[in-house]
């Protein structure tokens, strides 16, 4: 799309902001249950699209990952919206009493714009617009290359339930991405790699466009030596083959105790074949495309080079045809600076490092940059409680991975070179609102105490308010 036509539909939805500024409940309710049509009524066409972009992605993947969660957002939304909407009464500064009155008033902020991944093309894109819509905002959605068929379908399927002054989906086009970061937006939401978001902040910048970023970074798990090995080894492998461990809060890397390493390989190599008994098969995701499946394999490649032990959990090849790799393992690198440390995997290999002590665990990850999600798996609440406390990350799920993404009324976002800013529930809304603060005069009004000329009246007041204060 040329950037002529990416600056007119902007202006189509920004004249029909200031047409219509403060959208009612109402309106927000009807703009959320016709998304919710959207879905149901193509969900079928929706996941043939995204298997179709992926080459192949189980379809039950797309229903839970994608379909349910955009669908309870919704229903969550539905609820609570004229709660949120409610004017919040604030207190007075007591020198301005008595009369006045001060609230805080939510009010849309204009025209977001979502930059959206294909890791979850329909969950990243239709979530944040959840938030988008419940504030009382338009929006303009770009798709990713990789989303190709997604994209294509939305396009055709979005104007049939809304018009295209509020909301209108882009389709990538090769350089659509930075021209579409570079508009004037009143909110932009970026998902996306830590490289890329910087580039959006830039472009954003210049236009002082207020931004929201979901990134990524290397998520640690941390296994505990109290903690059932078989359980964490069971609840770590789920996450790292759903989407082929294409998450950007999938489990990056595991601690685990020195004396337990044996034992977790072993119940990997027993647990991993239930979980994906045939790679080749439909029940396991392709990598997204040949330049992420090849780094993937670089990866693996450099590893063994420099002495790593790898463990395939699989008897099955990696499948270049079909982009399938099976889950792997690398453990304890004897060197640094190799991808498999430095780089987000995003991919279904997982690096187990082993240590003896709860500080060697903080030594290494506390230098590094901040992660989007931790993973400790432990009995003992206070060692819990010790990671969350020693360990910054966008969010955390103790003895379990992602399950803190799932939750509604749970913010989600990133902090450092994981991102910025929050969406999810409540936190979305306030996103994507102005909290804007008013305050209602009174006809008498204390303020004329402090008018000049400033008399000695003005200043016995002023002591007199200075020893109360002191």
């Amino acid at each position: 799309m040329k950037q002529k036509k990416l600056e007119q539909v902007l202006q189509i939805q920004r004249e029909a902001y200031f047409s219509d500024p403060i959208e009612t409940y109402e309106t927000r309710i009807q703009a959320l249950i016709q998304l919710k049509r959207m879905i149901l009524d193509n969900q079928d066409a929706i996941c043939n699209a995204i298997e179709l972009d992926f080459g192949c992605r189980p379809k039950e993947e797309t229903q839970v990952a994608e379909i349910l969660m955009v669908l309870a957002e919704i229903k969550a939304t539905l609820k609570e919206l004229k709660y949120w909407m409610k004017p919040q009464r604030r207190t007075n500064n007591w020198l301005l009493f008595p009369g006045l009155k001060n609230r805080v008033i939510p009010q849309p902020l204009g025209v977001v714009g979502i930059i959206v991944p294909w890791n979850f093309p329909l969950n990243l894109s239709l979530l944040p617009l959840v938030s988008v819509f419940a504030a009382g905002n338009r929006a303009m959605i770009k798709m990713s290359e990789n989303s190709m068929h997604l994209a294509q379908l939305l396009s055709k399927i979005t104007p049939l339930y809304f018009p295209n002054d509020k909301l209108s989906m882009i389709i990538e086009t090769g350089d659509v991405g930075p021209r579409f970061s570079a508009l004037p937006f009143d909110h932009l939401i970026f998902t996306g790699s830590t490289d890329t978001g910087r580039k959006v902040m830039e472009n954003a910048a210049k236009n002082l466009t207020p931004v929201t970023l979901e990134l990524g970074g290397k998520c640690p798990a941390i296994i505990t030596e109290n903690f059932p090995l078989k359980k964490a080894v069971e609840r770590i492998l789920y996450v790292k083959q759903f989407n082929a461990g294409q998450i950007c809060t999938s489990v990056d890397y595991v601690f685990v105790p020195q004396s337990h390493l044996e034992r977790f390989v072993d119940m990997a190599k027993t647990i991993a074949p239930h979980l994906v008994p045939d790679i080749t098969s439909v029940g396991y995701t392709s990598i997204i495309n040949d330049q992420a499946y090849s780094r993937i394999v670089d990866t693996v490649a450099e590893a063994e080079a420099a002495g790593c032990r790898i463990v395939a959990l699989s008897d099955q090849f990696p499948d270049a045809a079909i982009r399938k790799y099976p889950l792997t393992l690398i453990i304890d690198p004897p060197v640094r600076g190799l991808a498999i440390e430095e780089r987000e995997i995003f991919g279904p290999l997982l690096l187990v490092r082993t240590y003896s002590d709860k500080q060697q665990v903080i030594k290494y990850i506390q230098p590094k940059p901040w992660p989007l999600a931790i993973y400790p798996f432990t009995k003992d609440i206070s060692l819990a409680d010790f990671y969350i406390d020693q360990l910054m990350s966008g969010g955390v799920t103790v003895n379990d991975a992602l399950i803190h993404v799932a939750q509604h009324d749970l913010p989600f976002g990133g902090v450092g070179a994981s991102g910025m800013g929050h969406y999810h529930g409540h936190e979305g809304f306030l996103t994507f609102s102005k909290l804007r603060p008013v305050s209602y005069q009174s006809r008498f009004s204390l303020v004329r105490l402090f008018y000049p000329p400033y008399s000695s009246s003005f200043r016995r007041l002023f002591r007199l308010l200075m020893r109360f204060f002191n």
